[in-house]
């Protein structure tokens, strides 16, 4: 992976635009290129696009949509934009913030409106750090729904995907204009194509260890759940050409992905009055802070894994999501008529794990106060059969990158933008601050769709002005 200077590269055959990476930014920076009347090539590693995408819930937030209108939910720009900054303490661009709040409702609706994509508001609970509902997602939540919905609507626009090709070189002038790419085929056959415009969409480095090492390494024991293309590449490239980074060690963690399964649970069910405990039947924290930082408090403890405790009624709430349903599936979850059966069947300390759901219960009627801050009062106390499901921590992606304006235009370190290079999704930094505790649900497909989106429309009004 590098950048080539040559100031008098020629190419056989070029594109206005190319995109790298077909996952949610690549598509939706496809879909809105397009739109805007210029002719775009995507560019996707893998034989069917499927990203980082397909492994997310699918879930986008959306401030003040007609969605949220119609369930009499009052939300504004100025209220998400908030709640993204509180959760990163105010440690993340507030004008990036604030700008991608006030596009998050208009991507919602241009999905729905001129792509077909069947998002609904999701109301049936609260996520961590939204103050209120706001996220949209597909009928049955899942990423490679979604997926499936943006090829669809890439094909019916009539956009040329290239399969099995995985961009290795970047072609670029001594100004850092891009000129081309450099492509190989599964064949070991490369290709030159030129282009006026570049968007990278190939998210970030998780996959890298190495890099996950360098710039994030308490969480490097944690198990990566994400697509194996995250190798940084896109970071590799904006450093050859002089881009600015931030928010280098900033990822989204998860505290839930069932142990050898492979299958994440979801963070409602702690929301919802679950709870978390270790082998020795203790509670380690406070759970409902989120589920990104919790990944290394369970990756902290003994044998890196932790166990979650519910009951029947979040058992069936759970059930609206493919993921619990494939845990199931899996026989992941685990019921129990009483303590003691819970403590036969897994193994946890059984003194310890009836002392600690007696003193949940006593912090839910509001006799006891949890030490490490959590209310228990405003969720149901949980009534046996109990159940349990056993996970550690994983590495889901990256939140840091190249710094993009709100043009999704990449920045070099005088904060001037590049010629002609967009980035987005994984690729570009996010909004969820220096570390994994500012991520709240949905920052990665926020920064997908609407920086994918902008990442278009800014490609296509730069190549129409050079012309």
């Amino acid at each position: 992976v590098s950048v080539v200077f040559d100031d008098h590269k020629e190419f056989e055959y070029s594109i206005p635009i190319v995109v790298v990476g077909a996952g949610g930014c690549g598509l939706s920076a496809a879909l809105s290129a397009k739109e805007n009347n210029s002719e775009v090539l995507v560019i996707e590693r893998d034989s069917t696009p499927l990203g980082t995408t397909a492994m997310s819930t699918g879930l986008i937030p959306g401030a003040n949509t007609r969605l949220q209108r119609a369930a009499g939910i009052e939300d504004t720009p100025e209220i998400f934009a908030n709640d993204i900054i509180n959760k990163t303490k105010g440690e993340t661009d507030p004008e990036i913030a604030t700008s991608l709040a006030i596009e998050s409702s208009k991507t919602i609706e241009w999905l729905i409106d001129n792509y077909q994509i069947p998002l609904s508001l999701v109301d049936s609970f609260l996520y961590p750090g939204h103050s209120v509902m706001r996220m949209h997602g597909t009928p049955n939540r899942t990423g490679s729904e979604l997926m499936g919905a943006l090829c669809r609507a890439a094909e019916r626009a009539g956009i040329d995907v290239l399969t099995n090709a995985l961009v290795t070189d970047l072609y670029s002038d001594s100004n850092n204009k891009i000129l081309g790419v450099k492509v190989l085929r599964t064949d070991g056959q490369t290709e030159e194509i030129g282009c006026d415009a570049l968007i990278l969409a190939c998210c970030g480095f998780a996959g890298n260890p190495e890099m996950v090492e360098e710039y994030m390494p308490e969480i490097k024991e944690a198990e990566f759940f994400g697509h194996p293309g995250n190798k940084g590449d896109a970071i590799k490239w904006g450093k050859s050409l002089g881009a600015d980074l931030a928010d280098i060690g900033s990822y989204q963690g998860h505290g839930g992905l069932a142990a050898g399964r492979g299958v994440p649970i979801l963070w409602p069910m702690i929301m919802e009055g679950g709870f978390q405990i270790n082998i020795n039947g203790e509670r380690f924290s406070d759970e409902s802070l989120g589920y990104s930082e919790q990944a290394v408090k369970v990756v902290s403890q003994p044998k890196k894994i932790a166990w979650n405790i519910f009951d029947e009624r979040l058992h069936e709430l759970m059930k609206e999501f493919e993921d619990y349903n494939n845990a199931i599936e899996a026989k992941a979850i685990i019921k129990a008529d009483n303590a003691a059966e819970l403590s036969a069947l897994t193994g946890i300390n059984k003194e310890s794990l009836d002392k600690t759901i007696k003193e949940v219960e006593e912090m839910v009627e509001g006799k006891r106060k949890d030490s490490f801050g959590r209310d228990f009062t405003i969720k149901p106390k949980l009534e046996s059969p109990y159940y349990t499901v056993k996970v550690t921590g994983a590495l889901f992606h990256t939140q840091g990158g190249l710094v993009v304006n709100e043009y999704a235009q990449v920045m070099d370190k005088n904060k001037v933008p590049l010629p002609n290079l967009f980035a987005g999704g994984g690729s570009a930094r996010g909004i969820s601050g220096p570390s994994d505790w500012g991520y709240i649900a949905g920052n990665g497909l926020l920064t997908a769709t609407t920086f994918g989106r902008l990442a278009g429309l800014s490609a296509a009004n730069l190549v129409k002005t050079d012309k």
